[in-house]
C-alpha cells in the first residue's frame, strides 16, 4: 500500500500527457490495491529506472468467478526504453490473466484493456497483442447552476436508500439482472458485491436509490463520491431497470433524480459512463436529459 503515492503520480503523469489533466486520485489508487481479489503479491508490477523513480506500473484483475480480467499497463511519458518496457509488462499481465483463468478452471480466458481514445500509441500496442476493438465507453456529464426541479416520479413509483441491507439486496438483484446482458458483465453474489464497495472509500450507501413499482423492485441507480475530491461531481456508477419494467420512464426519472440529490449536495455537475453497443438505447437517454459527452475510453479485447 505504500506503493499508492508513486503509482498516482505515474498515472497523473500518463493522464496529463494523454487527456491535459489527472483522472485518478490517490483515494482512487489506493482503492483500486485493496480490490477484493486483488493480489497485490502477484497481480501487480511496478518498474523503476535506475534512479528508483517509477516508469511503469501493470495489473490484471479478474472479476468475480468469471473468465473476464481486467488488465492495465502504464509507461512514464518519455522513458528510456518506453515501448520495450510497454511489452514486457503487457505479456506480464496477459500471462496473469492465463493463470487466473485456470486457476477458476476456465478453458478460455476474456482480456480486457482500457484505452482512451486520444492515446495515439496504446491502440498500436493492444493490436500488436491481438487485441481488438470490444466497445467503447463515453464519459457523459451535466453541470448545474443552481437548484434541480425534482421530476415527478412514475405511477406506482416508491424510493428507498441503501444503508438497510434488505434495500441492498434487493438493489443487487436489480442491478445484476438488469445489466445481464451488456458488455463485460459478470455475474456476482451479493456478499462480493457488498464488500466490494463497503471497502471503496468513495461509497455513500445512501446515494443508493432503489425504486419500487407497487411495491416490488423495478430499478435501481448506486451513486457515489467518486468524482467529487477532483470534479466535484456526483458519479453515477450503475443504473439499471429490470426489463419488464422498462418504457416507463423510470430510468429517466431515477437520473433526473440522481440530478436533483447532486445539485442539492452542491455538487458541480453529474458524472456517469456509458457503454456505445449498450443492449438498451441508454446514450440517447442521457443526451435528450442534457448530458454531454467529454471522455471516450475504448475497450480492446482479447481471447485467450
Amino acid at each position: 500500500m505504500e506503493d499508492a503515492p508513486a503509482i498516482h503520480e505515474l498515472i497523473a503523469a500518463y493522464d496529463t500527457a494523454v487527456i491535459g489533466a489527472p483522472d485518478v486520485t490517490l483515494d482512487d489508487v489506493a482503492d483500486e490495491l485493496v480490490e477484493p481479489g486483488f493480489d497485490r503479491d502477484k497481480d501487480g508490477w511496478l518498474a523503476r529506472d535506475a534512479d528508483g523513480r517509477l516508469t511503469g506500473w501493470a495489473w490484471a484483475h479478474r472479476i468475480g468467478d468469471g473468465d473476464l480480467v481486467h488488465v492495465q499497463v502504464i509507461v512514464r511519458p518519455g522513458a528510456d526504453r518506453a515501448q520495450g518496457l510497454a511489452d514486457e509488462l503487457l505479456r506480464l499481465v496477459i500471462d496473469r490473466a492465463r493463470e487466473l483463468g485456470a486457476e477458476r478452471g476456465h478453458d478460455r480466458v476474456t482480456v480486457d484493456l482500457d484505452v482512451f481514445r486520444a492515446d495515439e500509441a496504446k491502440p498500436a500496442l493492444a493490436k500488436e497483442f491481438g487485441f481488438e476493438p470490444g466497445t467503447s465507453f463515453y464519459r457523459m456529464r451535466i453541470d448545474y447552476s443552481g437548484p434541480v426541479e425534482p421530476p415527478v416520479p412514475p405511477d406506482g413509483v416508491t424510493l428507498a436508500t441503501g444503508e438497510s441491507e434488505e434495500v441492498r439486496r434487493e438493489a443487487h438483484k436489480v442491478q445484476q439482472e438488469g445489466f445481464a446482458e451488456h458488455f463485460g458483465f459478470v455475474a456476482v453474489d451479493y456478499d462480493s458485491w457488498y464488500a466490494r464497495r463497503q471497502g471503496q472509500s468513495v461509497t455513500d450507501w445512501s446515494q443508493l436509490t432503489l425504486a419500487r413499482i407497487d411495491g416490488r423492485p423495478a430499478g435501481v441507480l448506486i451513486g457515489n463520491n467518486q468524482f467529487v475530491p477532483d470534479e466535484d461531481c456526483g458519479y453515477v456508477a450503475n443504473l439499471a431497470v429490470l426489463p419488464e419494467f422498462r418504457g416507463r420512464g423510470l430510468g429517466r426519472f431515477l437520473l433526473r433524480h440522481a440530478f436533483t440529490a447532486d445539485a442539492a449536495r452542491g455538487r458541480r455537475g453529474t458524472i456517469l459512463h456509458v457503454d456505445s453497443n449498450n443492449t438498451s438505447p441508454a446514450l440517447g437517454l442521457y443526451e435528450s436529459a442534457g448530458m454531454r459527452p467529454v471522455l471516450v475510453i475504448d475497450v480492446w479485447r482479447r481471447r485467450l
